[in-house]
């Protein structure tokens, strides 16, 4: 018994440990960090346009720029071009025009990019080929693919050197029908041809499934390579030629964009295989990039895993940076090639409690990469709790917070008929009030007090700071719809005004002035209704409770979300915006009519369509930065406070969370490439976690002590009963005493 005890107790001493990870997890060269909700839906490039897909895709896919890690203001650096090139005009003769002809003299912008040589994609079967030099997948069977969920479970793997025409191949891709491409409206306005490309390859795509069930999850390969496409050309093996129509100043940004980041057409052939649907295997789970990572594993809503691409030829460190980069030694490790890290792993955490546990026990290096709020949060628990102050002090905790390029809002979709544009002009007028209304009661002012992880500053329209055009945080920018300036200070109006909107919309006191019914709208909110989302959801009903408005709650997750707004069938809902470009024209696009989600498949969530606005937003992609360009500015930012589309809500703060053994981190909305540039410490790291983590070993030799007392109990009773003596009754027939 007692050897017993003793092995038990051995055992549970050497099994005392919380981590989640397998022994020596912490001396990897590895990060951990985590995702919330459910897996990215899109990684694939044409279609990837959320933030909870850019960790992965900004890390696997190199377009043409990129931004540079540390300068602020931001600035574009070349990423697999050689330089970041000025466009040459064309006039509508074409003939040469100089660099400073007007917009209205241009025809053309012509783009003429360089690549770097060498650079090759990651491994990827896609690319084996035979001793002949023929593929040796690209002709399976259903039965050849069998039970693959991995392109890594094929025997072989290939590459090749990254060219010109997989960036022409990828501009077609926008064209497709086969996934959802969300900027192809806007890259139709601009690339030579693309609008006419698009009704091209819709009228191929419909000859290749013919006969096919639209259901049909398998369908034939849809080569780009053999229609060409004006606007985009590979001059030679390393020259890109983009020709945009008219001026359009703002399309080197989208250079730095993964929508132009190169898509090889192996890989399209390799996933349009049959079968490859069926078993998850598609650009949208596993992508094929030149860039510093690649996916290497992927389980549904659990685990994603990227591990450093082999075939990676490597980037210097940036050498430059601001006075408080060098402070706080973020020019460190100028000139070494970069990515430090060797695996990156994301785990899902479903409850905001245990993950939050976790980065404190230092089990999450960074709590999520996506999520620019943690520093922020943590920082007001510093403020509100000593013991909170003391522990991230003494852990040496990282929290780093600016204000970025970033928007939150509450939209109302234009296509309801409550809430929406209306069909009559009467209607019109008294659906606009209703908005009115509404923007006044929801008060941001009090949503950033109250959960401050979400904090920033109150918006009195689309353009944050920090951005050409923006008049944030001036008596100018002021939104007269909700706010007026009182000695000198912006502040809210009061709720008199928003329950006199609401009356003269036809709702007085929250009712249908006809019918006498309760007004009920309706919300959609896109993640599941957790016990954390619970406090926003009954904050957001009682703005419209202030008006007497009943709000019912539609809560799905992130994707169903989607497909609810992709369709038209939301009625009022929130969402954000993280800049894609430094340029005011990023955040106007989010209202222009031709870009409508549920029309045209854009970024205009809202569906807000108004024929002013949008010649006013033809006319400023045009223009350069100066006097000019602030006056349409000025104007279309007075007809959208007019006409409300948006309860304008708040600019976000970026804020980020890092352990101290993490070296580099900066927190950015613009910057999405950032892992390439993380340093770990795991030496740091490892002492940290076993000092921190410590076994407490108390409760167990309670435990053993309590076993060993009831075990010596048991022997006890068992050996007193084994001497008990049997003896035969007396004569009375009672039995005799035992002696």
């Amino acid at each position: 018994m007692r050897l017993l005890l003793l092995g038990l107790l051995a055992g549970a001493l050497q099994a005392c440990n919380n981590s989640p990870y397998p022994e020596g997890a912490a001396d990897s060269n590895t990060l951990y960090t985590a995702f919330n909700e459910r897996s990215p839906r899109y990684l694939d490039p044409t279609s990837s346009y959320s933030s909870n897909e850019t960790p992965y895709t900004y890390q696997i896919y190199e377009p043409l720029y990129a931004y540079h890690y540390l300068k602020r203001p931001y600035t574009l650096i070349p990423r697999a071009a050689q330089a970041v090139v000025a466009p040459h005009y064309i006039g509508k003769q074409g003939q040469a025009l100089p660099d400073d002809a007007p917009a209205d003299q241009i025809a053309e912008s012509v783009y003429e990019v360089k690549l770097k040589p060498g650079i090759q994609f990651a491994p990827h079967p896609a690319f084996a080929k035979d001793a002949q030099g023929h593929y040796l997948y690209h002709h399976l069977t259903r039965e050849q693919v069998g039970g693959k969920r991995s392109p890594w479970q094929f025997e072989h793997q290939g590459t090749r050197e990254l060219v010109a025409e997989d960036y022409v191949y990828a501009i077609k891709r926008h064209a497709t029908t086969r996934t959802a491409a969300p900027v192809f409206g806007t890259f139709s306005e601009y690339v030579v041809g693309l609008a006419d490309y698009g009704k091209l390859i819709r009228a191929e795509d419909k000859k290749l499934r013919a006969g096919l069930p639209p259901s049909a999850r398998d369908k034939p390969f849809l080569d780009f390579r053999k229609w060409p496409l004006a606007g985009a050309q590979a001059v030679d093996k390393y020259t890109l030629r983009i020709r945009i129509m008219g001026k359009y100043p703002q399309w080197k940004y989208w250079m730095a964009m993964t929508f132009l980041a190169p898509v090889p057409w192996e890989a399209d052939a390799f996933y349009a295989q049959p079968g490859m649907a069926d078993n998850g295997l598609s650009l949208n789970t596993w992508p094929v990039g030149t860039g510093p990572y690649m996916m290497w594993d992927y389980v549904q809503d659990r685990r994603h895993v990227l591990k450093r691409n082999p075939n990676y030829r490597g980037e210097p460190y940036p050498c430059e940076g601001t006075a408080q980069d060098k402070a706080e030694g973020r020019l460190a490790d100028c000139g070494k090639r970069t990515p430090f890290i060797d695996t990156i792993v994301f785990n899902i955490e479903k409850e905001a409690v245990p993950q939050d546990t976790k980065f404190r026990q230092g089990y999450l290096d960074i709590p999520e990469f996506d999520q620019m709020s943690y520093g922020t949060a943590y920082k007001i628990q510093m403020e509100d709790s000593p013991d909170f102050n003391k522990e991230f002090t003494d852990k040496g905790i990282v929290l780093a917070r600016n204000v970025d390029l970033s928007s939150k809002y509450m939209g109302f979709n234009w296509l309801d008929p409550v809430v929406g544009q209306g069909d009559t002009p009467e209607q019109r007028v008294r659906n606009r009030k209703l908005r009115q209304a509404l923007s006044i009661a929801i008060d941001w002012d009090e949503y950033n007090r109250i959960f401050p992880k979400a904090a920033g500053e109150v918006a009195q329209g689309p353009l944050p700071g920090g951005v050409f055009g923006s008049r944030h945080g001036t008596p100018e920018g002021l939104n007269p719809v909700t706010h007026k300036l009182v000695n000198g200070l912006i502040v809210r109006r009061p709720i008199e005004d928003a329950k006199k909107l609401l009356a003269e919309a036809g709702y007085p006191d929250g009712r249908d002035a006809k019918t006498g019914k309760p007004l009920v709208l309706n919300y959609d909110y896109g993640a599941p209704a957790t016990p954390e989302a619970k406090a926003t959801l009954d904050w957001t009903s009682k703005q419209f409770a202030k008006l007497g408005i009943q709000l019912e709650i539609r809560a799905t997750d992130y994707n169903q979300f989607q497909d609810k707004v992709r369709r038209g069938k939301h009625q009022i809902f929130s969402w954000g915006w993280l800049a894609d470009y430094p340029d005011a024209e990023n955040f106007l696009f989010l209202l222009y009519g031709p870009g409508a989600k549920s029309v045209h498949d854009g970024e205009n969530a809202a569906n807000y369509q108004n024929p002013e606005y949008d010649r006013l937003y033809a006319k400023l992609r045009f223009m350069d930065d100066g006097p000019a360009k602030q006056a349409v500015i000025d104007q279309m930012v007075r007809i959208l406070q007019e006409d409300a589309p948006w309860s304008w809500g708040y600019f976000p703060y970026a804020s980020g969370a890092y352990h101290r053994w993490v070296h580099n981190g900066k927190p950015s909305i613009m910057v999405r490439d950032q892992a390439q540039y993380y340093r770990i410490d795991t030496a740091e790291r490892a002492r940290s976690l076993r000092e921190w983590n410590k076994p407490i070993y108390w409760p167990l030799a309670l435990l053993v002590l309590v076993l060993a007392g009831m075990g010596w109990w048991a022997v006890r009773m068992i050996r007193a009963r084994e001497m008990q003596t049997a003896q035969p009754p007396d004569a009375s027939g009672s039995l005799s005493k035992g002696r």
